[in-house]
């Protein structure tokens, strides 16, 4: 009897050392990420519910802003400009999925596991080093009407003219940007793949498509959807490549969400109606962002 007794009270002063050294953790946990919280709070909540209450309201940048409701939003349903830009940002994200995703993807396949597979993902990997704007200001000249493009091929094609020419051919520099890295993160998956189940596949018999289909690829799958995310919200937030090469035109029938957000808010200097198409891109990304990561949960 003094043995159990004696053991549960032991149990209790450890209980009560323990609370008396929880509380210092637990009670004050939360004050230790406040500070950071509140910092990543400031810089990404405050800025956005700002703009939703510009995109509220009729804003110069100079006078008072001047509440409207929703006329804003009104206006921009019923702006033609608004279809070609949701017409263009589309074709970024299908062109996105197919071409830098796809290419990088039969770059690092075909580069994996060969002599010399580093040198030949090298060329894919260099263009990667120049921002958005510089690789515009590279190929702008290019693709001219009278530039090396068409003297090459022996055309006379009007590239950054012509919709939806524009768009696809910014799309094509675009891919020879991002091919590089979506190779790299595709070979940094392909490398954490385990050998057994392939190993087993290959004994199996195995070899080829049918191995990268039924094995392969499922087991890169998570890290296929991080890329594919990534290349999602990306091309849905195209700016500056298309901002140089074209300013959204001619006219403004290369524009995308982006850049007619940029347009309307800083050229036009409306910026009650840009905050509106602001709040719109905002909320196309994150319902495209939820809809693709519950997807991938399921």
């Amino acid at each position: 009897m003094s043995a159990v007794l004696s053991d549960r009270s032991d149990r209790a002063a450890g209980r009560r050392a323990g609370s008396a050294r929880r509380p210092l953790l637990g009670r004050f946990a939360h004050g230790y990420v406040a500070p950071a919280a509140l910092l990543v709070a400031g810089l990404l909540y405050a800025p956005f519910l700002w703009t939703a209450y510009l995109s509220l309201t009729r804003y110069d940048g100079l006078e008072p802003p001047e509440w409207v409701g929703v006329r804003n939003f009104a206006r921009l349903l019923g702006d033609p400009a608004l279809l070609t830009s949701v017409r263009n940002t589309l074709i970024w994200v299908a062109g996105t999925m197919l071409l830098p995703v796809g290419v990088g993807l039969l770059v690092a396949v075909l580069s994996y596991d060969i002599r010399g597979g580093a040198w030949f993902r090298l060329p894919f990997m260099l263009p990667y080093a120049l921002s958005g704007a510089g690789l515009a200001v590279v190929w702008s000249p290019i693709l001219s009407h009278d530039g090396i493009a068409n003297g090459l091929l022996g055309v006379d094609t009007a590239f950054l003219q012509v919709a939806p020419h524009n768009t696809l051919a910014m799309l094509l520099v675009w891919t020879w940007q991002q091919v590089g890295v979506n190779t790299l993160l595709f070979v940094v998956g392909l490398q954490s793949i385990p050998k057994e189940p392939v190993e087993a596949a290959r004994i199996d018999g195995a070899s080829g498509w049918r191995l990268f289909r039924h094995v392969v690829w499922p087991l890169m799958a998570p890290l296929t959807a991080v890329v594919v995310g990534l290349a999602l919200v990306a091309s849905l937030k195209t700016f500056d490549i298309v901002w140089v090469m074209t300013q959204g035109g001619p006219g403004r029938n290369s524009e995308t969400l982006a850049v007619t957000m940029y347009r309307d808010t800083f050229v036009a200097s409306e910026y009650g109606y840009g905050s509106a198409v602001a709040v719109l891109l905002t909320v196309v990304t994150g319902l495209a962002s939820y809809l693709y990561l519950r997807r991938q949960v399921r």
